[in-house]
C-alpha cells in the first residue's frame, strides 16, 4: 500500500476531489472535516474519517494518530480547509473577519505543526497548502480573505526556507475561480451575484478535479523535486 495522505476540509469542493484523486492513485487517506457524516459516505475503501475543526490542533493531532496506527506516518499533508466571506471591510461583521483568519491562517498553522516535526525526524514528507490567487492580487470585497491568503503564502515560503535541506517539501497551490460552494456563507446578494456572474462568464472557472490533479502531480514527483508555488486559473480568467 502507498503512503498516507491527510486532507483537511475534505467534505466538499477541492477537498473532496483531493480525497478521491489520491485514493484512486492507491493512497490511504485521512479525511478531516467538521461534517464527518459526509466523509463516511465517500466510496473510498482505505480511509479514516475524523470530525475535525482545524482551529483545534488537538483534534487534528488525534485524527492523525488514529490514521497512523492503521496506515503508517503521514507522508503528505494537504491543508485545504478554508472559508470565504465577501464584503466591504467597513460593512463586514467582525466575527466573519475573525473566522476567516482563524480557519484560513490558524488552520494552516495547526496542520503544519501537527506533522512537521515528525517529517523532519524522518527527513521525508510533503506539505501542500491550498491558497488562492487572492494571496497574490487584491480584489474588491476580499480584504480579509486576501489578507488570510497572503499570510498562507508567506508562511509556506517562510517555513520552506527554514527547513531547506531537510528533504521535506512545501508547496503553495493558488487557484483562481473554482466551481465550489465556498461562497455559500456570503449573504450579500449583490456581491454574490457579481462574483457568480464573473465566474460563469468563464464557464464556472476551474473544476475541483483540476486542482486535485495538480496537487497529485506535485506530490508524485521525486522527493528531490519541489514545486514551490503554482498559480492555476481557467485560461479565460483575466485576474
Amino acid at each position: 500500500m502507498k503512503k498516507l495522505v491527510a486532507i483537511t476540509g475534505a467534505s466538499s469542493g477541492i477537498g473532496k476531489a483531493l480525497a478521491y484523486k489520491f485514493a484512486k492513485e492507491g493512497h490511504p487517506v485521512l479525511l478531516m472535516a467538521r461534517r464527518v457524516e459526509i466523509l463516511e459516505k465517500f466510496d473510498i475503501k482505505d480511509k479514516v474519517c475524523a470530525k475535525v475543526d482545524v482551529q483545534n490542533i488537538d483534534e487534528i493531532k488525534n485524527a492523525i494518530k488514529l490514521a497512523e496506527k492503521k496506515y503508517g506516518p503521514v507522508d503528505c499533508m494537504i491543508n485545504n480547509a478554508g472559508i470565504m466571506f465577501l464584503n466591504l471591510f467597513h460593512e463586514q461583521p467582525l466575527q466573519h473577519k475573525y473566522d476567516m483568519l482563524d480557519v484560513n491562517v490558524k488552520g494552516v498553522i495547526n496542520g503544519i505543526d501537527a506533522v512537521l516535526n515528525d517529517m523532519l525526524k524522518r527527513k521525508d514528507g510533503t506539505i501542500i497548502n491550498i491558497s488562492s490567487i487572492g494571496g497574490r492580487w487584491i480584489f474588491r470585497n476580499h480584504a480579509i480573505y486576501n489578507g488570510s491568503k497572503f499570510a498562507v503564502n508567506a508562511i509556506t515560503e517562510g517555513v520552506r526556507k527554514e527547513v531547506a535541506g531537510s528533504n521535506v517539501r512545501f508547496s503553495s497551490v493558488e487557484p483562481g475561480m473554482v466551481n465550489t460552494d465556498i461562497l455559500s456563507r456570503t449573504d450579500d446578494k449583490e456581491i454574490l451575484k457579481d462574483y457568480n456572474d464573473e465566474k460563469w462568464s468563464i464557464g464556472g472557472g476551474l473544476t475541483t478535479d483540476n486542482t486535485a490533479d495538480l496537487c497529485y502531480y506535485i506530490y508524485s514527483l521525486p522527493q528531490m523535486v519541489n514545486i514551490k508555488e503554482v498559480v492555476i486559473t481557467h485560461t479565460n480568467d483575466g485576474n
